[in-house]
């Protein structure tokens, strides 16, 4: 159920409040409660859906300036982000790893007809 605030505040309502003219400026404190945040994510499928295809398809994707051959394949992105804040300050970082592999070809199925 919204509260009687949340029924009235707009987009309009709160760029009117906060224009530059109507702030003062005010020195405050702030406390920041310490914490530590690790997230890692598979972008595989977000990648996919924006449009990004021919890169996970194994008869598409082209990665000829990586590999003369052309034998690789895209087959993950990850992206890891790692955030700390205490009372010593702010630790942050950030990867993300595209994993490859060498294609290789399909075995051929063994089909042995020696019984009725």
């Amino acid at each position: 159920k919204k509260t009687q605030l949340e029924k009235l505040l707009t987009y309009e309502k709160i760029v009117a409040w906060t224009r530059p003219d109507m702030m003062d400026t005010v020195e405050v404190q702030v406390g920041l409660p310490k914490f530590k945040l690790e997230e890692t994510l598979d972008l595989k499928d977000l990648l996919i859906s924006m449009g990004m295809t021919d890169a996970f398809d194994l008869s598409k994707g082209d990665f000829s300036g990586l590999s003369p051959s052309n034998d690789l394949e895209l087959s993950e992105v990850v992206h890891r982000a790692f955030v700390e804040v205490n009372e010593e300050g702010t630790e942050a970082a950030s990867v993300t790893a595209a994993i490859m592999g060498m294609r290789c070809a399909l075995r051929t199925p063994k089909f042995v007809a020696d019984h009725p």
